[in-house]
């Protein structure tokens, strides 16, 4: 077991997401190890297009973000052919990769993901904001439900579903924030029917109207995170519980977001350590009442599927 990847992983988590590093805490050593390692690959893939990168080893810079993006597509296809690896990262990847059968395609899907924000994407409907939710969350959901050793395609439908909502709920919590570094995740139709524009939608004085897009937002990501806690009958207890908490953990996020109003982007949303224990407790009831459950329910047909999912695409609402 390289020790020196997983400390780095650990640190990666730590560093870039205190929200999941509390739920991954949970999981028993091996899936722990394995999850540390795909998040701390996304964590350096999102660092690189942002030049801004994490770790003991920086990857060599590119004076583009498209020529960083193409590193990276080049680094990933080589990790998932078993080469060498020396960047701790794509080491880390490689390990899970190869360890779980995970799919190239779902990496490239996630690589997609920045490439849809090198190039500036726009997203016209809820829909189009769903497809940038998938390729940057949904299918880590996937892939991490792979490390937990899901294979039935119905509850990586849930897996996905609930990166979905994670997505949602932080792109409410960080609109604000991510109107300064020039990238809008909106659906713009919900701008334009609130007067709002990609000019003004992040000034001060369209904050009123800017909390009711937010709020719509979160109320969106619910049915997801319904459809998540429903897949939790087919992971292991502990993982269950894991996720279950990190359920918790990101929905409360968007309870605060849409509770704030127009004062959610005064400071950045977050949960304390109390609350973070009492979703901790909330989470290990949710796991143990998941192990009553035989099969989920059907999953709603008006929910967006994933490409290649257990059933017909289906639109978000508009």
């Amino acid at each position: 077991m390289n020790e020196a990847l997983l400390s780095h992983a650990t640190e990666t988590m730590a560093a870039g997401s205190k929200s999941f590093d509390t739920a991954a805490k949970l999981f028993d050593p091996a899936t722990r190890r394995s999850a540390l390692m795909l998040y701390a690959w996304c964590r350096h893939c999102d660092d690189v297009i942002d030049d801004q990168q994490l770790g003991f080893q920086a990857a060599a810079a590119q004076s583009t973000p498209l020529q960083r993006l193409e590193t990276l597509k080049a680094l990933t296809l080589r990790a998932c052919a078993g080469e060498p690896m020396s960047d701790p990262a794509f080491a880390a990847f490689q390990e899970v990769a190869l360890a779980h059968a995970i799919p190239q395609q779902q990496a490239f899907d996630h690589l997609e993901g920045y490439a849809m924000d090198v190039r500036g994407d726009l997203y016209p409907t809820l829909d189009d904001t769903l497809r940038y939710c998938y390729h940057v969350a949904g299918v880590v959901g996937l892939m991490m439900a792979r490390v937990m050793g899901v294979r039935d395609e119905a509850v990586l439908d849930r897996a996905c579903d609930l990166g979905l909502a994670f997505q949602l709920t932080n792109i409410a919590r960080d609109i604000v924030e991510d109107a300064g570094n020039g990238r809008c995740y909106l659906p713009i139709n919900w701008l334009a029917e609130e007067g709002l524009t990609l000019e003004n939608y992040a000034q001060p004085t369209s904050r009123d109207r800017l909390a009711k897009v937010a709020q719509r937002l979160v109320a969106a990501a619910e049915p997801y995170y319904a459809s998540a806690e429903a897949g939790l009958a087919g992971l292991p207890l502990r993982s269950a519980w894991a996720i279950a908490t990190a359920r918790g953990v990101y929905r409360e996020i968007g309870v605060k977001v849409d509770r704030a109003g127009s004062k959610a982007w005064d400071r950045r949303q977050g949960t304390s350590k109390a609350e973070k224990l009492g979703l901790l407790a909330g989470g290990a009831v949710s796991a143990l009442a998941s192990r009553g459950k035989q099969a989920a329910p059907p999953r709603s047909a008006a929910l967006w599927q994933r490409p290649g999912g257990g059933g017909d695409r289906a639109a978000g609402a508009a």
